[in-house]
């Protein structure tokens, strides 16, 4: 199998083995799961993330039980945010892109540009029109201000700046070449100080995991240490195994590439934790590239290996943001953490395979009769795509090494600062654009002023159901949308 776009250059392809990719796969989703354990005091119960999601499925399970109030006003949202997305989706209120070039005002793919033609490109307000995104701010209030105001750092401070040094003033050169690596950087920075700050507690419930094998102690509630450790074991030599099957990896290599992968992962599942406990946005895609980057080092430039080990590491983080938003609806509506990770455990390797197997499908037969991802097709895959890009830039040697460099150190300090996940937020806000977090930042105001004028008991009683409704009605329509094209072949 190789990508649709040098097939259609003539180019030669990448030939990739199916076995390797769907081990590494299932031992990245064990893994996902163990590391999420030992976390799930310090982010549920210590720093009480709001995890949106969660807070969601939690409101729909208490619905019937909170009162008939509650149950309408989730409805209502729920009914308000399924027909705005589907109006979106049939593009009626669209603008074309010409008369918003010329205007600097319209809704185009679901963003409303209004800039009024007044400012440059690189600092032109996008709103996504996302009512699940709005939704997401609702429910997290002011602990998402950090997430917002390193949006407005990003395109507001450091992207005028850079256009007015002379640096670019092409908004998709700014973000993907400045903006997106500072806060990939920042992501991983504010990630390692997070773990040298919450270490103390993060070995204290690693203690009380132990003490749970003998049945006491708070660790009672929590597999016992011996089961993540025989687990681990497990999922370590599917991983190891997967990169030995690779054509072109040595004993050593594998070794190494496996070792050094499950610590990333650890890193990367804190990483995309508490990006989705504070905002319920995960930046998975760009801790797989940076997996892959750190693999394609490791293996001598081995593009085969290096996605296997991507592919471990999307799953595992995947998972892991899974896992941690189910243990917060578990926290919720009364649930015993141990059952909740034992299931997880017995049943993570299962998505592995559905997933694979709907890939396999759609390469093969994908919309339109039209086999293969990429240009040209009619799966076109954008974050494969930036994959690819990523692979160009390491064998050109063209890697942005100084940006990740003032990235890291600032996530780092900001890590270090009293507000707990300051430097992933930040970090989380340049690498995504400014579109998402607009919107999020209008959920977070409009809670904050809902709180100050009406109280904490509407909050509870009417923004929590609203928020919920709004991020339930969008992905059910979205999720519905994707199945009928993928079924009709549109």
């Amino acid at each position: 199998m190789y990508d649709a776009a040098q097939r259609a250059k003539g180019l030669p392809g990448i030939d990739f083995e199916v076995m390797p990719l769907l081990i590494g796969a299932i031992g990245g989703s064990l893994l996902g799961v163990l590391v999420i354990i030992p976390l799930r005091k310090q982010l549920i119960q210590i720093e009480r993330l709001r995890f949106p999601s969660g807070t969601a499925v939690i409101t729909i399970l208490w619905s019937r039980i909170a009162g008939k109030d509650k149950l309408r006003y989730l409805l209502y949202a729920c009914a308000v945010s399924a027909l705005w997305k589907g109006l979106l989706l049939t593009g009626l209120i669209n603008s074309t892109p010409q008369a918003i070039a010329e205007s600097g005002f319209g809704i185009y793919d679901g963003e409303l540009t209004f800039g009024l033609g007044l400012l440059p490109d690189y600092i032109m307000p996008v709103l996504y029109l996302s009512l699940m995104n709005v939704g997401a701010g609702l429910l997290s209030g002011r602990g998402g201000l950090p997430f917002v105001v390193g949006g407005m750092l990003a395109w507001w401070v450091i992207s005028p700046v850079a256009a007015n040094m002379g640096w670019s003033d092409n908004v998709g050169v700014i973000y993907g070449s400045m903006l997106r690596p500072l806060g990939i950087g920042a992501l991983i920075g504010g990630a390692l100080m997070s773990v040298v700050m919450t270490f103390p507690a993060v070995r204290s419930a690693l203690k009380s995991l132990a003490a749970a094998r003998s049945g006491g102690g708070q660790g009672a509630n929590e597999v016992s240490l011996r089961t993540i450790i025989i687990v681990g074991i497990v999922a370590s030599a599917l991983l190891f195994t997967a990169a030995s099957m690779t054509s072109g990896v040595t004993f050593l290599q594998a070794i190494l590439v496996t070792v050094v992968g499950i610590i990333w992962l650890a890193l990367a599942a804190l990483i995309v934790a508490q990006a989705a406990g504070r905002t319920d946005i995960s930046p998975i895609s760009g801790m797989a590239l940076i997996s892959v980057t750190i693999a394609m080092f490791m293996l001598d430039h081995n593009v085969t290996g290096a996605m296997v080990i991507g592919v471990a590491v999307c799953v595992g983080i995947g998972q892991g943001a899974d896992m941690m938003q189910d243990l917060k609806t578990g926290q919720g509506v009364g649930a015993t953490p141990r059952a909740q990770q034992l299931v997880q455990l017995g049943a993570s390797w299962l998505g592995a395979l559905v997933a694979f197997g709907v890939l396999l499908v759609l390469w093969k037969n994908g919309p339109g009769g039209q086999g293969g991802f990429g240009d040209g097709t009619n799966l076109p895959a954008p974050q494969a795509g930036a994959l690819m890009g990523i692979i160009d830039s390491i064998t050109s040697n063209n890697i942005p090494v100084d940006k990740y460099a003032i990235g890291a150190g600032a996530g780092a300090l900001l890590g270090a600062a009293p507000i707990s996940g300051l430097g992933v937020l930040v970090g989380l806000a340049m690498y995504l654009p400014f579109s998402i977090t607009l919107g999020y930042g209008l959920g977070c105001f409009a809670n904050m002023l809902f709180l100050r004028r009406k109280g904490k008991a509407f909050y509870d009683r009417v923004l929590v159901p609203v928020g919920a409704g709004l991020i339930v009605g969008e992905a059910v329509v979205g999720v519905s949308h994707a199945m009928y094209n993928v079924l009709a072949g549109g």
